[in-house]
């Protein structure tokens, strides 16, 4: 059978992620309804739901079932808004506009977003808890990675060292370490999670978690050079913000053409970890692609 076309893929991934997320999640009308209601705004803003698709397409690599990698790939992305959600707030990046639609704390105001982001965060492992344990990889081993790329280390550590370097004049390795924790992270552990949930062999999951490492980093890559080249209504958030808040980016450091042979670079070293994988690894290779091409 011939495959299908990878656009159609995305969105069909996109949809199982969706309807995952409904089923687990709250009812708006739940009480207190406020904060479910908040909840379910950011959630279902039309985000790509890259890093849910990414889980799925890690479990068909490692030969697994893309319904068993379900509930991994939904707390992936309530980790992800939940993130976005509290990066948005005045105190954090200070944005009016997310995925082309004012952000949370703007409709549902500070205390209510700040909630919303953390009953997200929460949600996210009750979710998790919900997955099926593997004969390599139990749920507790499931939880800990979601929350090792969540926690203090990476995430909310790459966080803190952007707002820190805010103003400064950082050095490349201090971007890169931004970079890897609070977007390479999160990444790479929604496709370590994906094969998990098809019960990896060690050399998969070695090659997932370097093809993860290079992608996160290219795709944070391709995020700067967006955020100086593209208009803000093709992104769907404030164009330009990096340079307004004087933040440590690729294009800053390196320039343009520098930071766009660099997201070659990464997305190359990306397709050469998946070597092991072979042709099961197809789709991985086309996202990888895909998301390089968002940069022209």
């Amino acid at each position: 059978m011939r495959p299908i076309p990878l656009t159609r893929y995305l969105a069909t991934r996109s949809r199982l992620v969706d309807r995952a997320l409904d089923r687990f999640l709250p009812r708006a009308t739940a009480k207190p309804s406020t904060v479910h209601k908040a909840m379910r705004y950011s959630l279902f803003a039309g985000g790509k739901r890259m890093r849910p698709v990414l889980t799925l397409a890690a479990a068909e690599a490692c030969g697994g079932k893309i319904e068993r990698a379900l509930p991994a790939a939904s707390a992936v992305e309530c980790i992800h808004t939940y993130s976005l959600i509290h990066d948005d707030l005045p105190c954090m990046d200070d944005d009016d506009l997310r995925r082309g639609r004012p952000t949370n704390h703007k409709v549902f105001g500070e205390g209510i977003a700040v909630l919303a982001g953390d009953a997200l965060l929460t949600i996210a492992f009750e979710i998790l808890a919900q997955a099926a344990p593997t004969p390599r990889y139990s749920i507790a081993a499931q939880i800990r990675e979601l929350a090792d790329a969540a926690g203090s280390r990476w995430l909310i550590g790459g966080q803190i060292a952007d707002l820190e370097g805010e103003g400064r004049k950082l050095t490349g390795a201090e971007l890169r370490y931004i970079h890897r924790c609070k977007t390479a992270a999160l990444l790479t552990s929604s496709l370590r999670l994906g094969a998990m949930s098809a019960n990896a062999t060690p050399a998969q999951l070695k090659a997932i978690t370097a093809f993860g490492q290079n992608l996160g980093l290219a795709f944070q890559v391709i995020d700067d050079i967006l955020d100086v080249t593209q208009t803000t209504e093709k992104l769907g958030k404030t164009a330009g913000k990096d340079i307004a808040a004087t933040k440590a980016t690729f294009p800053a450091i390196y320039g343009l053409e520098k930071s766009r042979a660099e997201a070659r670079k990464l997305t190359a070293a990306a397709h050469t970890a998946l070597k092991p994988l072979r042709e099961k690894a197809t789709r991985l290779r086309e996202i990888a692609d895909y998301l390089l091409a968002r940069e022209y």
